[in-house]
């Protein structure tokens, strides 16, 4: 009787198990109220909308009333806004609008390709470090060594050993930003890896593999997706600086820092060769850092808390 008794007090909630029920289920766990607490301000509803404006010109840029951005015309050299040349000309005659929205296909991919880059490379080598004190001892030297150097200049010079070409730049955009990446992971892996929920993970005999992804790499999910945010916008812009300095894509390639560098010469001529363009990567590059920002106060939980 006495056990009974003792076994249905046990099945009774208590007050404190009810608040820790409801904690949990105040909690966000839907995607739809990420959505929601994401887009809940006018600035980042704003520059979702300039985002999308900027990945629409990319991919419908042939059907915008562009010309071939490549095409001389070198009677309508400098000449300014008409409604044959929405943006003028530049010194070769060229159509400076076309250029301007064929270069945000050069931008987008250089940013989206190095954030994916780096953030894929940075997340395995800072599982690894973070995991392994005695790879940590070795690879963060290696990645001291590297922040150490400016990514300016890095990148300028790993362009300069291997040539300018689309490829070669991204690559070189992206080098610089891996230490910044594995940093962050092997932080967040340190900071779970003696969890109580690894440790039983361990006690149970998970594989090592699992271990890693279903446990430690969910962990880094959150800051890895706000720091892709950061790296696409750095990347977008270090591109278009490698370009102005004249050690980026090839003159050639329709691209912001391009068309700016080569419009610097006539600026005051026509101050249109260096304005449109540099709108065009402001606002891209705002856009990308305000909705990191955004990211990082979604999905961080103290963040939702707080906001709330």
């Amino acid at each position: 009787m006495t056990s009974a008794s003792h076994s249905k007090t046990s099945l009774q909630a208590t007050p404190s198990d009810l608040n820790g029920y409801e904690e949990i289920s105040s909690r966000p766990t839907s995607l739809l109220e990420h959505f929601r607490q994401l887009f809940s301000s006018g600035p980042t509803l704003l520059a979702f909308v300039i985002l999308l404006l900027i990945v629409a010109i990319a991919i419908f840029a042939p059907l915008l009333g562009t010309t071939d951005p490549l095409a001389l015309d070198p009677a309508q050299r400098l000449s300014h806004a008409s409604s044959v040349h929405w943006f003028g000309t530049d010194a070769f005659g060229r159509d400076v609008y076309s250029r301007v929205v064929y270069g945000s296909r050069v931008s987008l991919i250089v940013g989206l390709g190095a954030a994916m880059t780096a953030v894929v490379a940075g997340l395995f080598i800072g599982v690894i470090v973070g995991y392994f004190p005695w790879v940590d001892a070795i690879i963060m030297r290696l990645m001291d060594g590297i922040m150490a150097i400016p990514g300016v200049l890095l990148a300028i010079a790993l362009v300069s050993l291997s040539g300018a070409s689309l490829v070669t730049v991204m690559v070189a955009i992206t080098i610089p930003e891996i230490p910044r990446v594995v940093r962050l992971v092997r932080g967040t892996i340190l900071t779970v890896r003696h969890e109580p929920y690894v440790e039983a993970a361990l006690t149970l005999g998970t594989s090592l593999p699992v271990l890693l992804w279903r446990h430690l790499v969910p962990a880094a999910t959150a800051p890895l997706i706000v720091q892709g945010t950061y790296v696409f916008a750095s990347a977008i812009l270090t591109e278009a600086i490698l370009s102005f300095l004249g050690a980026g894509l090839p003159p050639e390639t329709s691209s912001w820092g391009n068309i700016m560098a080569e419009g610097r010469m006539y600026f005051q001529l026509s101050p249109s060769l260096i304005l449109y363009p540099g709108l065009f990567l402001s606002l891209t590059v705002l856009s990308v850092n305000v909705l990191g920002d955004a990211l990082r106060d979604a999905l961080d939980p103290r963040m939702a808390r707080r906001l709330k």
